[in-house]
């Protein structure tokens, strides 16, 4: 089923290559402008900056590899760590914010903090469900292709080459200090946001499609054709996807808060709790990573694989599962706790060797070291997701064991 003709698909297609061609320019502008304006600007270090920000972006690539080759190697006692010492780490990066002792690091801090406790109240929540979520990364990781690892650190090197390259464009703005400055910086934030996310996202489906064949028909495909039929006929969704999926997410994410805390207090909160149920409900069948399993297989555009897949899931009963899954919350809590040490590594660096850096620095190495465990993580991630999607297709193969049924029946026999 090909999909190549989609219009949309193509628009964002060359959205994105156009806007690697512009950041490269704008990043180059910015560092000889950057170079040549510290030269006379005494307030500006280059060295010093550079050194604390280009070594916190390699060390974040480093720890995204370490962490990968951890989870691979042992996913279970990897999965309860993380939910335990991601809380700690938030809130040990949080004191290092307030001890650097500016406004914004002051401000980042308090966000820091409330993130930590959040991630301690949401551990203790979920703990009842850590060890199917153990079960089902430990049991969708061992078929692991020679070319999927070297792929994934060869995504883990582009990635912190890619950020070390976009850092020196903020080093170059962040010398002259212009206003147009300031809104350079946020474009080049942005792009790496994105960028980031393609990356990630590309991962995902072609690792996804090679799980896929192997949970669901029990072949092995040519990883090379894999990875040129998601680059020919897959970017388009991957890119649109890499938007969309983590805005509906955070939408609905919000929406299932606000059912929650408004529980059956009257009339009117239940009828908003209700609402907001409904509005997650329907958010999640029009965006979910689930679908970049159909896009790298059936080369389906994002919202269509989306849809189908999700209808899958209900046609199985495993709406309630899905909902409970905690995979991703495992990526998302291994990308804070990468981006908090990044973060304490850089901020720490950076108090030594020029105190007015910690706080835009210890903010660089949080942001690139997130970004670049959700890389690294990526083929957790799209194990487990071409394993839902392949025994939601077909519950009744032989290739899948009793883990899925007997999850199912634990969670009915808890809401009954």
């Amino acid at each position: 089923m090909r999909r190549d003709g989609n219009l949309l698909n193509k628009l964002f297609r060359c959205i994105f290559y156009v806007h690697l061609l512009l950041i490269a320019i704008l990043i180059i502008f910015l560092t000889f402008r950057g170079a040549l304006a510290a030269a006379h600007n005494h307030h500006f270090h280059p060295k010093k900056w550079y050194l604390s920000v280009l070594s916190s972006t390699a060390f974040s690539g480093i720890a995204g590899f370490l962490w990968q080759a951890v989870t691979s190697y042992n996913p279970s006692s990897t999965l309860k760590t993380t939910f335990w010492l991601s809380p700690l780490l938030t809130c040990a990066y949080s004191i290092l914010l307030v001890i650097i002792g500016t406004p914004g690091s002051l401000a980042a801090s308090i966000i820091a903090l409330a993130s930590s406790i959040l991630q301690s109240l949401y551990a203790c929540w979920v703990n009842p469900r850590i060890e199917h979520a153990c079960r089902i990364v430990t049991i969708s990781l061992p078929y692991h292709p020679p070319k999927v690892r070297t792929t994934v650190v060869l995504s883990i090197i582009t990635s912190t080459l890619y950020s070390s390259f976009l850092m020196s464009g903020i080093g170059g703005a962040t010398a002259t200090r212009t206003k147009i400055d300031t809104l350079f910086i946020f474009l080049i934030l942005g792009s790496l946001t994105w960028t980031m996310q393609i990356i990630k996202n590309m991962l995902q489906v072609t690792v996804s499609h090679i799980k896929y064949m192997k949970f669901a028909c029990g072949i092995e495909v040519d990883f090379k054709a894999v990875v040129k039929s998601a680059v020919k006929y897959s970017m388009g969704s991957i890119c649109i996807g890499s938007i969309l999926v983590p805005v509906l997410a955070v939408i609905r994410g919000l929406a299932r808060t606000v059912s929650l805390v408004s529980g059956d207090v009257d009339e009117f909160m239940c009828l908003c709790a209700d609402c907001c149920s409904g509005v997650a409900s329907r958010i999640v069948a029009y965006g979910n990573r689930w679908g970049f399993v159909h896009v790298g297989v059936y080369n389906k555009g994002i919202v269509q694989a989306s849809m189908d897949t999700w209808e899958m899931f209900r046609r199985a009963g495993m709406e309630k599962l899905i909902d409970s899954d905690l995979t991703s919350s495992f990526c998302f809590l291994c990308g804070v706790a990468e981006g908090s040490v990044c973060g304490l590594v850089g901020g720490t660096s950076a108090l030594f060797i020029h105190r007015s850096y910690a706080t835009e620095v210890s903010l660089y190495a949080f942001l690139t070291g997130y970004f670049m465990n959700r890389v690294a993580m990526a083929s957790v991630q799209a194990s487990v997701a071409a394993y839902y999607v392949s025994y939601a297709e077909n519950p009744q193969s032989q290739q899948f064991d009793t883990t899925i049924p007997t999850y199912i029946q634990s969670l009915q026999r808890s809401q009954a």
